[in-house]
Protein backbone atom coordinates (compact mmCIF):
# COMPACT_ATOMS: atom_id res chain seq x y z
CA UNK A 1 0.00 0.00 0.00
CA UNK A 2 2.42 2.27 1.09
CA UNK A 3 4.68 1.13 -1.55
CA UNK A 4 1.20 2.16 -4.30
CA UNK A 5 1.37 5.91 -2.63
CA UNK A 6 4.62 6.45 -3.03
CA UNK A 7 4.28 5.71 -7.03
CA UNK A 8 1.38 8.01 -7.04
CA UNK A 9 2.60 10.74 -5.24
CA UNK A 10 6.25 10.67 -7.21
CA UNK A 11 4.11 10.31 -10.67
CA UNK A 12 2.27 13.63 -9.49
CA UNK A 13 5.45 15.49 -8.33
CA UNK A 14 7.26 14.52 -11.64
CA UNK A 15 3.62 15.27 -13.61
CA UNK A 16 3.83 18.98 -11.56
CA UNK A 17 7.75 19.36 -12.96
CA UNK A 18 6.15 19.05 -16.58
CA UNK A 19 3.97 21.16 -16.59
CA UNK A 20 5.85 23.94 -14.26
CA UNK A 21 8.51 23.12 -17.07
CA UNK A 22 6.44 23.13 -19.99
CA UNK A 23 4.69 26.52 -18.57
CA UNK A 24 8.12 27.88 -18.06
CA UNK A 25 9.20 27.14 -21.75
CA UNK A 26 5.98 29.22 -22.96
CA UNK A 27 6.35 31.91 -20.49
CA UNK A 28 9.95 32.92 -21.74
CA UNK A 29 9.17 31.76 -25.61
CA UNK A 30 6.42 34.41 -24.87
CA UNK A 31 8.87 36.77 -23.71
CA UNK A 32 11.56 36.02 -26.27
CA UNK A 33 8.89 36.65 -29.34
CA UNK A 34 7.68 40.23 -27.35
CA UNK A 35 11.38 41.15 -26.97
CA UNK A 36 12.23 40.29 -30.48
CA UNK A 37 9.18 42.24 -31.48
CA UNK A 38 10.11 44.89 -29.54
CA UNK A 39 13.52 45.35 -30.92
CA UNK A 40 12.38 44.73 -34.55
CA UNK A 41 9.45 48.02 -34.58
CA UNK A 42 12.29 50.22 -32.46
CA UNK A 43 15.96 49.09 -34.06
CA UNK A 44 16.06 51.38 -37.12
CA UNK A 45 19.06 51.55 -39.30
CA UNK A 46 19.52 53.31 -42.46
CA UNK A 47 22.64 53.41 -44.96
CA UNK A 48 23.81 56.89 -45.18
CA UNK A 49 24.13 58.22 -48.77
CA UNK A 50 27.01 57.99 -51.03
CA UNK A 51 27.79 61.56 -52.70
CA UNK A 52 27.12 61.20 -56.42
CA UNK A 53 30.91 63.54 -56.88
CA UNK A 54 34.10 63.75 -54.49
CA UNK A 55 37.45 65.53 -54.50
CA UNK A 56 40.22 66.24 -52.00
CA UNK A 57 42.16 69.43 -52.66
CA UNK A 58 39.57 69.88 -56.24
CA UNK A 59 41.29 66.97 -57.92
CA UNK A 60 37.51 65.09 -58.41
CA UNK A 61 37.87 60.96 -57.57
CA UNK A 62 36.69 59.15 -60.74
CA UNK A 63 33.17 58.46 -58.78
CA UNK A 64 31.85 56.14 -62.31
CA UNK A 65 34.29 53.45 -61.03
CA UNK A 66 32.36 51.00 -58.65
CA UNK A 67 35.35 50.30 -56.94
CA UNK A 68 35.87 53.81 -56.10
CA UNK A 69 32.41 54.64 -54.76
CA UNK A 70 32.24 51.50 -52.78
CA UNK A 71 35.49 52.10 -51.04
CA UNK A 72 34.48 55.78 -50.08
CA UNK A 73 30.84 54.27 -49.18
CA UNK A 74 32.64 52.07 -47.09
CA UNK A 75 34.42 55.05 -45.28
CA UNK A 76 31.61 57.02 -44.55
CA UNK A 77 29.75 54.24 -42.98
CA UNK A 78 32.81 54.35 -41.02
CA UNK A 79 32.31 58.00 -40.41
CA UNK A 80 28.56 57.93 -39.73
CA UNK A 81 28.33 55.27 -37.04
CA UNK A 82 31.79 54.88 -35.48
CA UNK A 83 29.90 57.80 -33.21
CA UNK A 84 31.84 58.65 -30.52
CA UNK A 85 34.99 58.98 -32.58
CA UNK A 86 33.13 61.11 -35.10
CA UNK A 87 31.64 63.68 -32.44
CA UNK A 88 35.25 64.05 -30.61
CA UNK A 89 35.94 65.11 -34.07
CA UNK A 90 33.70 67.79 -34.14
CA UNK A 91 34.40 68.76 -30.92
CA UNK A 92 38.19 68.90 -31.31
CA UNK A 93 38.10 70.68 -34.67
CA UNK A 94 36.14 73.78 -33.40
CA UNK A 95 38.96 74.59 -31.25
CA UNK A 96 42.05 73.19 -33.21
CA UNK A 97 40.91 74.08 -37.21
CA UNK A 98 41.60 77.96 -36.03
CA UNK A 99 45.63 77.03 -35.11
CA UNK A 100 46.05 74.77 -38.24
CA UNK A 101 43.57 76.30 -40.86
CA UNK A 102 46.11 79.84 -41.42
CA UNK A 103 49.40 77.60 -41.19
CA UNK A 104 48.05 76.36 -44.26
CA UNK A 105 47.37 79.01 -46.25
CA UNK A 106 50.42 80.47 -45.34
CA UNK A 107 52.29 77.48 -46.47
CA UNK A 108 50.36 77.16 -49.55
CA UNK A 109 48.90 74.18 -48.67
CA UNK A 110 45.32 73.49 -49.58
CA UNK A 111 42.88 73.53 -46.79
CA UNK A 112 41.57 69.86 -47.11
CA UNK A 113 44.78 68.42 -45.29
CA UNK A 114 43.26 69.71 -42.19
CA UNK A 115 41.13 66.29 -42.53
CA UNK A 116 44.46 64.84 -42.82
CA UNK A 117 45.23 65.01 -39.05
CA UNK A 118 41.81 64.24 -38.16
CA UNK A 119 42.60 60.95 -40.37
CA UNK A 120 46.19 60.47 -38.35
CA UNK A 121 44.77 61.31 -34.65
CA UNK A 122 41.55 62.38 -34.52
CA UNK A 123 43.25 65.46 -33.23
CA UNK A 124 44.76 63.85 -30.11
CA UNK A 125 48.31 63.37 -28.96
CA UNK A 126 48.37 59.64 -29.85
CA UNK A 127 50.97 56.67 -30.50
CA UNK A 128 50.93 54.19 -33.19
CA UNK A 129 52.41 50.68 -32.97
CA UNK A 130 54.94 52.12 -35.62
CA UNK A 131 56.03 54.80 -33.52
CA UNK A 132 54.45 57.44 -35.08
CA UNK A 133 53.58 60.07 -32.63
CA UNK A 134 51.45 63.48 -31.60
CA UNK A 135 48.65 65.14 -33.73
CA UNK A 136 50.80 64.55 -37.20
CA UNK A 137 51.63 60.92 -36.17
CA UNK A 138 55.39 61.62 -37.53
CA UNK A 139 58.02 59.13 -36.50
CA UNK A 140 60.93 59.77 -34.79
CA UNK A 141 63.29 60.15 -37.73
CA UNK A 142 60.51 61.89 -40.17
CA UNK A 143 60.43 64.75 -37.21
CA UNK A 144 63.42 65.39 -36.82
CA UNK A 145 63.94 65.78 -40.35
CA UNK A 146 61.52 68.59 -40.85
CA UNK A 147 62.94 70.46 -37.82
CA UNK A 148 61.32 68.98 -35.15
CA UNK A 149 63.01 68.50 -31.76
CA UNK A 150 62.30 64.98 -30.45
CA UNK A 151 64.30 64.17 -26.61
CA UNK A 152 63.60 62.54 -23.88
CA UNK A 153 63.24 66.31 -22.50
CA UNK A 154 61.16 68.30 -25.43
CA UNK A 155 59.13 65.93 -27.89
CA UNK A 156 57.98 68.93 -30.92
CA UNK A 157 55.64 66.53 -32.41
CA UNK A 158 53.37 67.59 -29.51
CA UNK A 159 53.31 71.09 -30.47
CA UNK A 160 50.36 71.77 -32.67
CA UNK A 161 52.03 74.84 -34.26
CA UNK A 162 55.00 73.67 -34.68
CA UNK A 163 53.99 70.19 -35.86
CA UNK A 164 51.65 71.64 -38.50
CA UNK A 165 54.54 73.65 -39.78
CA UNK A 166 56.49 70.29 -40.45
CA UNK A 167 53.66 68.61 -42.13
CA UNK A 168 53.33 71.64 -44.35
CA UNK A 169 56.97 71.18 -45.36
CA UNK A 170 56.79 67.49 -46.48
CA UNK A 171 53.56 68.31 -48.10
CA UNK A 172 55.43 70.66 -50.64
CA UNK A 173 58.52 68.60 -51.07
CA UNK A 174 55.82 65.74 -51.84
CA UNK A 175 54.61 68.04 -54.32
CA UNK A 176 57.36 68.27 -56.07
CA UNK A 177 57.78 64.63 -56.91
CA UNK A 178 53.92 63.88 -57.46
CA UNK A 179 52.42 67.45 -58.56
CA UNK A 180 49.03 66.27 -57.31
CA UNK A 181 47.71 66.79 -53.93
CA UNK A 182 46.11 63.51 -53.66
CA UNK A 183 48.95 62.08 -54.14
CA UNK A 184 50.72 63.99 -51.27
CA UNK A 185 48.12 62.98 -49.12
CA UNK A 186 48.71 59.06 -49.93
CA UNK A 187 52.32 59.62 -49.68
CA UNK A 188 51.86 60.62 -45.75
CA UNK A 189 50.50 57.43 -45.02
CA UNK A 190 52.81 55.23 -47.19
CA UNK A 191 56.39 57.37 -47.99
CA UNK A 192 57.33 59.45 -50.39
CA UNK A 193 59.61 56.76 -51.92
CA UNK A 194 56.78 53.89 -51.19
CA UNK A 195 54.72 55.60 -53.13
CA UNK A 196 56.66 56.63 -55.86
CA UNK A 197 58.28 53.05 -56.44
CA UNK A 198 54.78 51.71 -56.65
CA UNK A 199 53.40 54.69 -59.46
CA UNK A 200 56.76 53.27 -61.00
CA UNK A 201 56.23 49.63 -60.98
CA UNK A 202 52.43 49.57 -61.74
CA UNK A 203 53.33 52.44 -64.86
CA UNK A 204 50.69 54.87 -63.54
CA UNK A 205 50.34 58.23 -62.41
CA UNK A 206 47.17 58.69 -60.89
CA UNK A 207 46.20 57.27 -57.09
CA UNK A 208 43.23 55.74 -57.95
CA UNK A 209 44.89 53.64 -60.78
CA UNK A 210 47.17 52.33 -57.84
CA UNK A 211 46.78 48.83 -56.40
CA UNK A 212 48.04 49.31 -52.43
CA UNK A 213 48.11 47.83 -49.14
CA UNK A 214 44.82 47.90 -47.35
CA UNK A 215 45.57 50.86 -45.03
CA UNK A 216 47.30 53.21 -47.76
CA UNK A 217 43.89 52.14 -50.23
CA UNK A 218 41.38 53.22 -47.85
CA UNK A 219 43.48 56.31 -46.46
CA UNK A 220 42.08 58.74 -49.15
CA UNK A 221 38.84 57.46 -49.15
CA UNK A 222 39.00 58.35 -45.27
CA UNK A 223 39.83 61.79 -45.87
CA UNK A 224 37.19 62.24 -47.37
CA UNK A 225 34.88 60.19 -45.98
CA UNK A 226 35.99 62.67 -43.24
CA UNK A 227 35.57 65.52 -45.07
CA UNK A 228 32.09 64.87 -46.08
CA UNK A 229 30.62 64.40 -42.92
CA UNK A 230 32.32 67.31 -40.81
CA UNK A 231 30.58 69.58 -43.96
CA UNK A 232 27.41 67.94 -44.08
CA UNK A 233 26.41 66.80 -40.47
CA UNK A 234 22.93 67.04 -40.52
CA UNK A 235 22.92 64.64 -43.64
CA UNK A 236 24.93 62.34 -41.66
CA UNK A 237 22.59 62.22 -38.38
CA UNK A 238 24.95 64.58 -36.15
CA UNK A 239 23.07 67.24 -34.58
CA UNK A 240 25.60 69.73 -32.41
CA UNK A 241 24.37 72.61 -30.03
CA UNK A 242 27.01 75.29 -29.72
CA UNK A 243 27.81 74.26 -26.32
CA UNK A 244 28.95 70.89 -27.33
CA UNK A 245 32.31 71.77 -29.08
CA UNK A 246 35.72 72.68 -27.63
CA UNK A 247 36.72 76.73 -28.02
CA UNK A 248 39.92 77.56 -28.10
CA UNK A 249 41.41 78.08 -24.67
CA UNK A 250 42.68 82.02 -23.95
CA UNK A 251 46.73 81.89 -23.31
CA UNK A 252 49.47 84.16 -22.60
CA UNK A 253 52.93 83.13 -24.84
CA UNK A 254 56.05 83.33 -21.70
CA UNK A 255 59.17 82.85 -23.84
CA UNK A 256 62.05 81.51 -21.92
CA UNK A 257 65.60 80.79 -23.59
CA UNK A 258 67.42 79.63 -20.63
CA UNK A 259 67.34 76.19 -18.66
CA UNK A 260 64.62 75.33 -16.13
CA UNK A 261 65.96 73.15 -13.69
CA UNK A 262 62.42 72.20 -12.25
CA UNK A 263 59.45 72.08 -14.40
CA UNK A 264 56.58 71.98 -11.59
CA UNK A 265 58.80 74.61 -9.57
CA UNK A 266 58.34 76.94 -12.73
CA UNK A 267 54.56 75.99 -13.11
CA UNK A 268 54.02 77.40 -9.74
CA UNK A 269 55.93 80.43 -10.29
CA UNK A 270 53.22 81.15 -13.04
CA UNK A 271 50.50 80.65 -10.61
CA UNK A 272 49.44 77.29 -12.51
CA UNK A 273 50.33 73.66 -11.40
CA UNK A 274 52.44 70.89 -13.28
CA UNK A 275 49.66 69.61 -14.82
CA UNK A 276 48.40 72.70 -15.98
CA UNK A 277 51.68 73.39 -17.75
CA UNK A 278 51.48 69.39 -19.43
CA UNK A 279 47.76 70.18 -20.60
CA UNK A 280 48.64 73.48 -22.52
CA UNK A 281 52.31 71.91 -23.56
CA UNK A 282 52.30 68.83 -24.24
CA UNK A 283 55.70 68.93 -25.99
CA UNK A 284 57.15 68.89 -22.75
CA UNK A 285 58.28 65.09 -21.97
CA UNK A 286 60.03 65.31 -18.20
CA UNK A 287 60.50 67.53 -15.03
CA UNK A 288 63.23 70.29 -16.44
CA UNK A 289 64.44 71.44 -19.37
CA UNK A 290 67.90 71.89 -19.80
CA UNK A 291 68.71 74.46 -22.68
CA UNK A 292 72.53 74.62 -23.10
CA UNK A 293 72.17 76.23 -26.52
CA UNK A 294 69.40 78.89 -25.35
CA UNK A 295 66.82 77.93 -27.55
CA UNK A 296 63.72 79.95 -27.15
CA UNK A 297 60.90 77.96 -26.11
CA UNK A 298 57.14 79.41 -26.03
CA UNK A 299 54.58 78.18 -22.70
CA UNK A 300 50.93 78.78 -23.23
CA UNK A 301 50.27 79.88 -19.42
CA UNK A 302 46.26 80.23 -18.85
CA UNK A 303 44.38 83.81 -18.65
CA UNK A 304 42.02 84.33 -15.61
CA UNK A 305 39.52 82.08 -15.71
CA UNK A 306 40.75 80.38 -19.20
CA UNK A 307 40.15 77.13 -17.69
CA UNK A 308 36.50 77.58 -16.29
CA UNK A 309 34.18 75.85 -18.57
CA UNK A 310 31.55 78.12 -17.87
CA UNK A 311 33.16 81.44 -18.50
CA UNK A 312 35.23 79.71 -21.36
CA UNK A 313 31.54 78.44 -23.17
CA UNK A 314 30.51 82.20 -22.71
CA UNK A 315 33.83 84.29 -23.88
CA UNK A 316 34.00 82.24 -27.09
CA UNK A 317 31.41 82.47 -29.73
CA UNK A 318 30.75 79.72 -32.41
CA UNK A 319 32.33 80.42 -35.91
CA UNK A 320 30.10 81.53 -38.34
CA UNK A 321 31.79 79.40 -41.00
CA UNK A 322 31.52 76.26 -38.67
CA UNK A 323 28.54 74.12 -38.66
CA UNK A 324 26.02 76.71 -40.35
CA UNK A 325 23.81 73.94 -41.21
CA UNK A 326 23.32 72.98 -37.83
CA UNK A 327 19.68 72.65 -36.78
CA UNK A 328 18.72 74.89 -33.67
CA UNK A 329 18.10 72.21 -30.60
CA UNK A 330 14.37 73.14 -30.51
CA UNK A 331 13.88 72.16 -34.23
CA UNK A 332 14.95 68.39 -33.64
CA UNK A 333 12.29 66.40 -33.47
Amino acid sequence: MHKKIYFLTGGLALLAVFFVSVYAIVEIRSQDKEYNGLFSRHMKVFAPEVPASADFSGEAAPMELCYVKEALDREIMASTFMHSSTIMMFKRAYRWFPVIEPILKQNGIPDDFKFVVLAESNLINVVSPAGAEGYWQFIKATGIKYGLEINEKVDERYNMEKATKAACDYFRDAYKDFNSWTLVAASYNRGIDGLGKALQYQKVSNYYDLYLNDETSRYIFRIMAIKEVYNHPLKYGFYLRERDFYPQIACTSVVIDSSIRNLPSFAKHLSINYRILRELNPWIRNYSLPNKTRKSYTFLVPKEGALNSDILMKKVPIRETFFHDTLKINEVH
